[in-house]
């Protein structure tokens, strides 16, 4: 196991967390943003001071890498960058998608083992940015920038129930009228909830070049050139 230093600021929630031996020893949250130039750097320092006062010696930094919004991920990225950098760290890039998985696979237990999963942040009018997993995080549909209509699942919902959450969802509930589509409320991307995905990272050796590693911006769907992510 290890000691993580996690950092989510995809969307206007802002968050730190300090995970120790897969459990979370540490987390600081503002959920009113966004405001993460103005929190990001004290959550950090409070985070740091607290491992090295408790003789926590850090190994990665996990950081949320996208799609979200475009400062947001900015500034968390940079800080993540720095803190490796300044502390000789290894990075961990995490997608913001995946993290949003993560407190519904923990606490939902009413899913069943066929579920899939489509976790959505909000874009403009009736666009989300989603994505479409089974129960252990494997790929259904890639990430895809999606103007959601009555068909936009169609082919997922006919054949599996699909419970759709994030930021995004709620304004999807009038066009997913599908006895398959469940709705979950209050699911965020949060630093807590990225632990998981940051061990299992570092079980498999999966680290990112602190130099040229770039999050994954929403903009880049509009170029028509999305990234694959993990």
């Amino acid at each position: 196991m290890s000691c993580i230093l996690h950092i989510e600021t995809s969307t206007s929630a802002c968050s730190v967390a300090v995970s120790e031996d897969g459990q979370v020893v540490f987390r600081k949250e503002d959920l009113k943003g966004p405001s993460h130039a103005v929190s990001l750097g004290v959550f950090v320092d409070e985070a740091l001071s607290f491992a090295d006062s408790h003789a926590m010696p850090l190994d990665a930094v996990a950081v949320s890498c996208g799609p979200g919004s475009y400062t947001g991920l900015r500034i968390g990225v940079s800080m993540a960058k720095g803190v490796c950098y300044g502390r000789n760290l290894k990075l961990i890039g995490l997608p913001t998608l995946k993290v949003l998985c993560v407190p519904v696979l923990l606490y939902h237990d009413e899913l069943p083992d066929d579920a899939l999963l489509c976790p959505m942040i909000d874009a403009r009018r009736m666009e989300v940015y989603a994505a479409v997993y089974d129960r252990a995080l494997r790929p259904v549909r890639d990430i895809a920038a999606d103007i959601v209509d009555e068909n936009t699942y169609r082919e997922f919902l006919d054949a599996k129930p699909v419970y759709f959450f994030g930021d995004g969802a709620g304004k999807c509930l009038q066009s997913l009228k599908h006895p398959n589509a469940h709705f979950i409320d209050d699911i965020r991307p949060l630093a807590a909830m990225m632990c998981p995905l940051a061990e299992k990272a570092i079980a498999e050796g999966k680290f990112e070049d602190v130099a040229y590693f770039e999050p994954f911006y929403l903009k880049e769907f509009i170029a028509g050139k999305p990234k694959k992510l993990i």
